[in-house]
């Protein structure tokens, strides 16, 4: 057992489960008490860089059991690395263990950042040699396991509208509202709810420096959650056309498209709840996206920078003046936000931080001012140090492991999410 995440594990009731126990059941996936008594991969469909796909399903992973937590919500446990199924599709279902480390990482270090995610629950490295071709092999095995909200996708949907199946996409949809948006009273304000916690995601990535590099219809969920992380990257700098996967040539899932994808996505979403609801419905609820990500994006970045709000059109030519001068300035993108936040109050400590070079001249002059109306939201709490997950830290941090199995920078890392 390399991770356990014993605070997601006390929300569920399984704090209390030996070492032995744990890895008997998230490892070896013997079945929890009164849960699945196997597990459960499912199939979906896809838009996969926007080409269709309908030969996707659950190829490494599956639903193992699921529970509710402290707070009433359902919860799955999903695995990652845990071998073939029959939606493999010649692959061996397996994960590296860099790859498990790269999940645990990125989600401790959203969750800190205040990112919906779904949670590391569990990282168990296995023992095996894998043979990878954009890692040098053979290389170490693991099997992670996941906490989030849901299982269901876009492409849940997707696979059911393609057979033509509105039976059950009704009755998927009841599913959906009974579990994940009781408060919504049909299928119009069922999407009205994904539309806004999507919309709400996407704004918390651009706040963080998020790029999620495979924004493909089956990587979302019908929670806004974000999961499965591939070949993310966090930015060192802002540049909109920063992008995570290599294989993305042209650049469709850069950091400044998310917005405009995830509107992309949803519409895929509402062709497959058009064979339940009127078009013109859909529409109408589609049409909200904008309003609700410009809201989101002004309310995460106050958040984050730890100044009050005001009136909104205000408050986001602020925000797109900020994106503006860090592109043009290229200011290092975890420190910014360390040596402001608070408000303008910080001109000093920003002054004296590594970034005091770029606090200077007419350019950032003109930033300030528009910067210094702006109080500060009660008493932000302040790092000596900004967090942060860029490329190159991961890399120093697996090495130790990979060459004398030296976890002890990784688990300070993780304590520095806390």
């Amino acid at each position: 057992m390399r991770y356990r995440d014993d605070v997601a594990a006390n929300s569920v009731g399984l704090n209390d489960l030996s070492d032995d126990d744990w890895i008997k059941h998230f490892g070896r996936f013997e079945a929890l008490p009164d849960n699945l008594l196997e597990p459960l991969a499912l199939r979906y469909h896809g838009h996969q860089f926007q080409h269709y796909n309908s030969e996707l399903g659950d190829g490494r992973g599956f639903l193992f059991a699921q529970m509710i937590a402290d707070d009433g919500r359902l919860l799955d446990l999903g695995t990652k690395g845990s071998g073939q199924t029959p939606y493999s599709r010649r692959g061996d279902g397996r994960l590296t263990l860099l790859g498990g480390i790269r999940e645990v990482l990125a989600t401790r270090y959203l969750q800190h950042l205040g990112v919906n995610t779904s949670r590391s629950f569990s990282l168990i490295e296995t023992g095996e040699a894998l043979q990878r071709n954009d890692e040098p092999s053979p290389t170490r095995s693991a099997v992670l396991v996941r906490l989030s909200h849901s299982h269901i996708r876009f492409g849940t949907f997707q696979r059911l509208a393609f057979l033509d199946q509105s039976e059950n996409i009704e009755k998927l949809i009841e599913y959906c509202r009974r579990h994940y948006y009781p408060a919504a009273n049909n299928t119009a304000e069922f999407f009205e709810a994904i539309i806004r916690s999507s919309a709400e995601t996407v704004a918390s990535w651009m706040v963080a420096g998020f790029v999620h590099g495979v924004m493909n219809t089956d990587n979302m969920n019908i929670t806004g959650e974000s999961f499965d992380y591939g070949p993310y990257r966090f930015l060192p700098t802002l540049k909109a056309s920063h992008t995570a996967a290599y294989f993305d040539h042209q650049g469709l899932y850069a950091f400044g498209r998310q917005p405009e994808i995830m509107y992309w996505n949803l519409g895929q979403l509402a062709n497959c709840l058009a064979f339940v609801e009127e078009d013109k419905v859909l529409i109408k609820a589609l049409e909200l996206y904008a309003e609700h990500y410009k809201r989101s994006l002004r309310d995460k970045f106050f958040e984050r920078l730890g100044i009050r709000a005001g009136e909104i059109d205000t408050d986001i030519g602020f925000v797109i003046t900020t994106f503006r001068w860090l592109e043009s300035a290229q200011i290092p993108w975890p420190q910014f936000w360390h040596d402001w936040k608070g408000g303008a109050a910080q001109r000093l400590k920003a002054a004296k931080s590594p970034n005091g070079e770029y606090y200077s001249g007419s350019d950032f002059d003109d930033w300030f001012k528009a910067f210094s109306i702006y109080e500060p939201a009660g008493n932000p709490t302040h790092t000596e140090k900004p967090a942060s997950l860029l490329y190159d830290e991961i890399g120093a941090l697996w090495e130790p492991i990979d060459m004398d199995d030296d976890w002890s920078a990784f688990e300070a890392k993780l304590d520095s999410y806390r």
